[in-house]
């Protein structure tokens, strides 16, 4: 019997808890029952299998299986990429968000298998596109079970950078005996059951008006495989090389915009991602043009956070952190961007002596994080530094105002409400958290760091 997936909605979303005042998270901690015992930590982050694996070069690309697709050199040394050559044929998409059909001539590359040298329990792809009007993507992801077989092709999403020709989105309701698709992940249902991902491929189909000469042109395909280790503790880490380096990262609040344009996921209050995104776009010198803002009301601050929460819009999912999406956002503006795992603050420290800012993930309670004043069951903030003493300099849009982003939280609080797996909620129950999942995005002439598999 095939497993429903889960959702990530609730988990995501970027909402704070009911209880955000402090003196309610106080008295939401009295009231809590006695937690069970803790299990004993697993293995030191360090130690977590991750594996970030990506299509960018010309022989990447013609590794792969064209159909009807070409490849293009990079653009003023940036990477190579696909682009549609002679479409296969023509087929009408329906859009479940708003009803409308239309026919879209259609070419596809496939990537070969790649195999990450440990069996998965989780997959996300990435991917950076252009897509001009009268053009979009579809992404989709297949592994390869250790019992033997395959996954479905899972769509993991239909993706455009404007909204005019059809509604960004995930699909649910992906799921067989041994997986599911919950927004933007692939997960073994059952670890315990024994069944991993060994391999995986990766399918792009690109797509284009009838008769245009118009078409998306796609410059990196990631996916990142790890295997989640169970734990709710994380070993303290020892400060590195990131002591004292802070990037000078702008700095905008989400809750400013508390009401603005509820179509997209209830409005401001719940734009931790989008607010973090383009944070960190903004960091590197990109905003949208005075054109692609117009339609924002001219009397709220900050329009680039709007336009960012429209952009990273997911229809499914109702909701703007949707991890991919984010970084194909990012992408748009010409920047490296992906989606991975990062295994500890360690690896934190190497991006930002870089130069690199880190978008993370993380829940947690009120009193799991001093200084934050709020709990949450999902929340997007930029890492732009650490303090002489290693504690954790981030960009929290979870602040009141934009002056009051910048935070400094302590270094072992944060990197166990980020790294952990699993954490208990308000009233006890167990929940998972993100381990270690983080944005990053630089411009392709800036070098990630070594060591740490992001080339």
């Amino acid at each position: 019997m095939e497993q429903a997936p889960p959702t990530r909605r609730a988990a995501l979303a970027g909402a704070l808890v009911a209880a955000v005042a402090t003196t309610a998270a106080s008295a939401a901690s009295a009231a809590r029952p006695a937690r069970a015992a803790a299990p004993r930590p697993g293995r030191r982050a360090e130690t977590a299998p991750v594996d970030y694996h990506a299509w960018t070069r010309a022989s990447d690309w013609q590794a792969g299986t064209a159909a009807g697709v070409r490849v293009e050199p990079g653009r003023l040394g940036g990477p190579a990429g696909i682009a549609v050559d002679r479409p296969l044929g023509t087929a009408a998409y329906t859009d479940p968000h708003t009803g409308t059909t239309a026919d879209w001539e259609y070419a596809s590359w496939t990537s070969p298998g790649y195999r990450p040298g440990f069996g998965a329990t989780e997959l996300v792809a990435s991917w950076n596109a252009e897509t001009p009007p009268g053009t979009w993507i579809e992404v989709e992801l297949q592994g390869r079970y250790s019992t033997g077989g395959t996954t479905p092709w899972y769509v993991m999403g239909r993706w455009a950078s404007g909204d005019g020709d059809l509604r960004r989105t995930s699909v649910d309701g992906q799921a067989d005996a041994h997986s599911a698709v919950s927004t933007d992940t692939v997960s073994i249902s059952d670890p315990a059951a024994g069944a991993r991902l060994v391999a995986h491929r990766v399918r792009v189909t690109l797509r284009r008006r009838p008769g245009s000469t118009a078409t998306p042109r796609v410059r990196r395909i990631g996916v990142m495989a790890s295997v989640l280790p169970d734990r709710f503790t994380v070993p303290a880490s020892t400060p590195g090389e990131g002591r004292g380096v802070e990037l000078p990262v702008p700095r905008y609040s989400q809750e400013i915009h508390k009401g603005q344009y509820p179509q997209y996921d209830s409005g401001g209050e719940a734009w931790c991602s989008p607010a973090s995104s383009q944070m960190a776009i903004e960091y590197w010198g990109h905003r949208p043009s005075p054109a692609a803002l117009a339609w924002v009301d001219p009397s709220y601050a900050d329009p680039t956070v709007c336009h960012a929460a429209r952009s990273t819009y997911d229809s499914q999912y109702a909701g703007c952190g949707n991890w991919p999406f984010n970084a194909a956002y990012a992408a748009s503006y010409g920047l490296d961007a992906l989606v991975t795992r990062l295994r500890s603050l360690g690896d934190a420290e190497r991006l930002i002596r870089a130069g690199i800012p880190v978008i993370t993930s993380q829940s947690f309670l009120a009193d799991e994080l001093d200084s934050a004043g709020y709990g949450t069951a999902g929340h997007l903030m930029a890492v732009i530094g650490f303090t002489a003493s290693g504690d954790v300099i981030a960009n929290d849009p979870a602040s009141p105002t934009d002056s009051a982003v910048r935070r400094i939280y302590r270094r072992h609080q944060f990197e166990t409400i980020w790294l952990r797996t699993r954490r208990h909620d308000a009233a006890g129950q167990t929940r998972t958290g993100s381990g270690g999942i983080a944005y990053l995005y630089k411009p392709p002439s800036t070098p990630w760091p070594p060591n740490l598999g992001l080339s």
